[in-house]
């Protein structure tokens, strides 16, 4: 006699080769993710360094290992959801979007770099830090040539995330993104205001000294 539970070796058999296909592709891709987010990290390093051609071929190469990891995983579609694989692309898009505007370029859309929107739009929204950073540098050098300009670039970008009212489970976590974006666009404002007018005041008392003599 049949037991009621006899097709259950078959079933459970058919999940562990499931699993193991889907663990054999996470493995496989994990590195490459992390291999890619590491190469956008020199590369916005290299940005800040203001190594332009060495940004590129360095957001090139996270670009190839982040095609080689959707291929590993391109049978278990479920893991392209997943935090390492959304967290690479977010970092690749942070990057890109950086080199685009620190270089005076339009920044690419989604559909060029290859990556989720709710990634999009986070590392657009990342961007805007590296753009204070940037922005600070230049500065502390004396260079305001572009520093309104970068400027009103993160107040579109902030104005774009706000309007994106979505659920989290959507967006990826943009609300908190959107929160720190406005939160370094008031201080990324307000310490451009201060050196702007301390010039000015500069430049003003130089032309008094000038007229006086």
């Amino acid at each position: 006699m049949n037991r009621l539970t006899d097709n259950l070796d078959s079933i459970t058999d058919q999940i562990r080769l499931s699993f193991s296909a889907k663990d054999a592709a996470r493995e496989k891709a994990l590195p490459l993710c992390r291999e890619a987010i590491r190469h956008c990290s020199q590369a916005i390093r290299a940005v800040h360094r203001q190594e332009f051609d060495q940004a590129k071929e360095l957001l090139q190469s996270a670009n190839n290992l982040l095609d080689e990891s959707e291929r590993a995983i391109t049978a278990c579609s479920e893991l392209i959801n997943t935090g390492f694989f959304r967290d690479a692309q977010k970092e690749f898009a942070e990057g890109s979007i950086t080199l685009a505007l620190v270089t005076g370029r339009q920044p690419p859309d989604p559909g060029e770099l290859g990556v989720d929107s709710a990634a999009y739009l986070n590392g657009l929204g990342e961007a805007v830090g590296e753009l204070r950073r940037y922005l600070l540098d230049s500065m502390r050098r004396g260079d305001l040539s572009r520093c309104e300009e970068l400027l009103e670039a993160m107040d579109d970008i902030y104005s774009i995330l706000v309007t994106m009212d979505f659920p989290d489970a959507i967006t990826g976590g943009l609300r908190r993104t959107t929160d720190m974006v406005r939160g370094v666009l008031e201080r990324t404002r307000s310490d451009l205001t201060l050196v702007i007018s301390q010039k000015d005041l500069k430049d003003r008392l130089g032309k008094f000294g000038s007229d006086i003599q």
